[in-house]
Order: structure tokens, then sequence, then C-alpha cells
């Protein structure tokens, strides 16, 4: 599946944190999703941190039937190492995070490769890419947009390289920087407001 920053949007939560051999499959375990655990962003000109989260029920509606598993989500080749379809995916919605299993082809060499990268912690993170039309919400306040609807899962990766932050900075920028201006006009009518009511009273 080939990477699409303008069609989707890429994440990196949390690491790849288990692996095993059973027979002639070689298992992952991981949580590419942390439920409500702020992350920055980006960060604007005047070091200001816009984070974003996503929602213990982003999930609730979302379409698991059919994505993968595979490396840099799809920036190096075109490997697909586990498919939710056929079963080498499977996934579980916790209370805290969505959890993963991935049962890799132990007779596949190109599977053996990234085990053995994976277990010797030359590739240790774990990102996931969903659907750019997604639900949120945003607090002005706390400068935080909170993920409230996910409707597709295209894929979980293991990556060599957390988040993808050109692609992720580009798509926060867009947004934040939209916000960081609306905040900044704000102020600035609040301020001249302030004068006028001083030169009304004074």
């Amino acid at each position: 599946m080939p990477f699409k920053p303008k069609e989707r949007q890429y994440r990196s939560i949390v690491g790849i944190q288990e692996y095993a051999q059973e027979d002639n499959e070689l298992i992952l375990r991981g949580s590419p999703i942390v439920f409500d655990r702020a992350t920055v962003l980006f960060k604007d000109s005047q070091g200001r941190e816009f984070l974003e989260k996503i929602d213990r029920h982003a999930l609730d509606a979302c379409d698991f039937s059919d994505f993968i598993f595979n490396r840099n989500h799809g920036m190096n080749d075109g490997t697909v190492y586990a498919r939710s379809r056929n079963g080498s995916v499977t996934w579980r919605i916790g209370e805290t995070a969505l959890d993963v299993e991935i049962r890799l082809d132990a007779s596949d060499q190109r599977h053996v490769w990234l085990y053995n990268d994976i277990k010797a912690g030359r590739v240790d993170k774990m990102s996931f890419s969903f659907d750019k039309n997604f639900g949120y919400t945003y607090d002005t306040v706390k400068r935080t947009r909170t993920i409230t609807k996910i409707d597709k899962m295209y894929d979980v990766s293991a990556v060599d390289f957390p988040a993808y932050d050109d692609a992720t900075i580009t798509a926060a920028r867009d947004f934040f920087s939209v916000e960081g201006e609306k905040e900044v006009r704000e102020l600035e009518r609040l301020a001249r407001r302030k004068r006028l009511l001083l030169r009304t009273y004074f």
C-alpha cells in the first residue's frame, strides 16, 4: 500500500512491545494507538505548542475489515507482510489502547529479515494511517485537537523513524497555523477593546 500523505493521516504513538516465535509463525504485538495521550504535533514560531490526542471512542465505528501491516507505510517497498482480511493481523480495542497482533511467515525471508530487525532493536516503532476525513474537537485554551472519530484504518506499520515527521507536521501545520492565527486575532481584538475601554473611562 503506497504512502499517500495528501489522502491519509499518519501517526506514531507506541513501539512494538513483544515478539515471539511459534511453529512457522513470527509473532509481533504492539499498540499503534494509545487513547487520551496528548502529543505535541506542532510548535509555531512563537514557541506555542499545539497538541493532539485520540479519544477512547474514536474507533467505535472504525472499519477494520481490511487493513495491512507493512514497513514504513510502503515507502521502501510494496510488501504486504500481514492482513486483517486473512487473519494474519488481529486487533483489540482496549480501555487504554488499540492492541494488534501480527503473524509473519517464517518461511518468507522478507518476513524473517523484518522480524530480526525488530528483535535486534533496529526497528522498534509502530505507526498507523487512517482516513483524512476524521472527526475532531479543538480546545483553544489547551491548544489541543482531540480526534473523536476515525472511519477507516488503512495500515499499521513498523517504522524506522516515528510519526513520519514531514507528512505529519505538514498536515498539523495546515490545521494549527489556522488556529494560531485565530488566537492572535482574538488577542488583538481583546487588546483593542481594552484600549477603547481605557480611553472611555479615563
